[in-house]
């Protein structure tokens, strides 16, 4: 399970990772005008809720997580199976993403430039908090593609060889459903967020579903399926700590 959980948040990190690329204009300037997606606006949050990952083998495993966050700063989260004893804990930084696994030792501890030298992606934090907070993908640009179906946005990116999909609420401005793939065959990604709730008088998906397709270094194609339920949100003014040693 290790194993694939790290495997998974890498390429989480991969499918989000991006520079402009030139994309068709197919937006009228009345569909832009509407267009008004919501960021989540805070300080620090801290949040608990239960995860559960499926493997490729068949094999499920059920924890709970525990995730902290400060704005554009640091994104920590823990996981424990199960006996309250931590399997592991991450912390995803501006410059670097660490990962403890105290099981197995397969730890993870590369800056984004590390990353960028060894496998050419140029990666950020502030895509993988899109993700984690239902946002768009990247900001939106006059060269992404937006048009509106009843009470969606459907809004198309590309980005550094990876096309993104988000299917926007017009009530909330909050993605819905987003799929994404490389154009370059490394795989693709599919969320949804069934749910939000009023955090803070803004929406917040407390309930997430990631389906993730990703080919091995032998070739073979693996899918893992992650759920997240939230159960406790919470919007802080004052400081978290976000304990980390390898």
């Amino acid at each position: 399970m290790i194993r694939i959980f790290l495997g998974s948040i890498l390429l989480l990190l991969v499918m989000l990772a991006g520079c402009a690329k030139k994309t068709n204009l197919y937006t009228s300037d009345e569909v832009m005008q509407e267009f008004e997606p919501k960021y989540l606006e805070f300080d620090y949050l801290s949040s608990k809720g239960r995860i559960v990952i499926e493997e490729a083998s068949g094999k499920t495993t059920r924890g709970t997580i525990s995730f902290r966050a400060k704005k554009d700063s640091i994104i920590w989260f823990s996981i424990t199976p199960g006996l309250g004893l931590e399997a592991f804990r991450g912390s995803i930084t501006k410059d670097k993403v660490r990962i403890k696994d105290r099981l197995n030792g397969q730890d993870i501890n590369m800056s984004f430039q590390e990353i960028e030298d060894r496998y050419d992606l140029k990666l950020s934090l502030d895509l993988l908090q899109n993700l984690v907070y239902s946002n768009i993908p990247h900001e939106f640009s006059y060269r992404d593609r937006l048009i509106r179906i009843g009470q969606y946005f459907e809004l198309t990116q590309v980005r550094d060889g990876v096309r993104y999909h988000s299917r926007v609420g017009t009530k909330h401005g909050k993605v819905e459903e987003l799929s994404s793939t490389s154009m370059k065959g490394m795989g693709s990604l599919l969320a949804s967020y069934p749910t939000f709730e009023d955090v803070g008088n803004q929406p917040y998906p407390n309930k997430m579903l990631l389906k993730i397709s990703y080919n091995t270094p032998e070739g073979d194609q693996q899918v893992a399926i992650i759920n997240l339920e939230m159960s406790r949100i919470e919007l802080q003014e004052t400081s978290l700590s976000f304990p980390f040693q390898f």
